[in-house]
Formats: C-alpha cells, sequence, structure tokens
C-alpha cells in the first residue's frame, strides 16, 4: 500500500512539472521571441522548436494521468538531457532551470518505479507457472 506522503509528493512534482512544461511548450508553439532567437542560435531550423514544444506540451498533458504519467516523466527527462547539452555544448547560458525540471522528472520516475516494473514481472511469473 501506498504512503500518503508518497502520493501526495507524486501528484505535487505531476501538478508542478504539468504546469512548467505545458507553459514552455507554449511558449515555443506560439513563437515567443526568446525561443524563436535561442532555437535561431542552434542553427538547426525553427521546425526543431515546434517539434519540441509540441513534445513538451504533450509530456504535461500525460502529467495529468496516473496511467501515463511516468511516460511523460521519460519524454521530460529526455527532453531536458537535450536542453542540457544544448546549454552547454552549443548556446552557451543558463542550463540550470532545464537540470531541476530533469531531476524532478527524474524523482517522479523513481517515486513511480514499482508501478512501472511491477506489471512486467506479475507477467513474468505466470508465464514460467504456466510452463
Amino acid at each position: 500500500m501506498k504512503s500518503k506522503l508518497k502520493v501526495g509528493t507524486q501528484w505535487i512534482v505531476q501538478v508542478l512539472l504539468a504546469v512548467v512544461m505545458i507553459s514552455v511548450g507554449l511558449a515555443k508553439l506560439t513563437s515567443v521571441d526568446s525561443m524563436v532567437r535561442m532555437f535561431q542560435e542552434i542553427g538547426i531550423g525553427q521546425w526543431l522548436r515546434v517539434v519540441v514544444g509540441a513534445i513538451e506540451v504533450l509530456a504535461g498533458v500525460l502529467m495529468f494521468s496516473n496511467v501515463y504519467s511516468a511516460m511523460g516523466a521519460a519524454l521530460i527527462l529526455m527532453t531536458m538531457a537535450g536542453a542540457i547539452l544544448t546549454h552547454l555544448f552549443i548556446i552557451g547560458g543558463n542550463g540550470i532551470p532545464a537540470l531541476v525540471i530533469g531531476l524532478l522528472a527524474a524523482l517522479l520516475l523513481a517515486l513511480k518505479r514499482s508501478e512501472v516494473v511491477e506489471p512486467r514481472r506479475k507477467s513474468r511469473i505466470e508465464i514460467q507457472r504456466r510452463a
């Protein structure tokens, strides 16, 4: 049985990630000047801004589902890894916000680990019993 503290922490992290990811993703999708300039500095093209914005909004929306929030957290973690590397090696600037968001996504994945891993273990046991 889950503790109330664990469940409460999960929901707080999920809501925080949802708000941040949806707002940042929408800023990219609506062509906010700072986002357009940042992706110009990256030099790949504005199509990347649209793709990253869509991924961020999708990941944020997934945070509202208890079933799919781990998938959203994995998307956030991969996106933030790309953002950190981009800040470190291409555009410079402050990668700390991406690091913090990535750490929150990693925390959520750790909290939901039993929900993600347990179903596989159960199915392996059932297969072994049938054989």
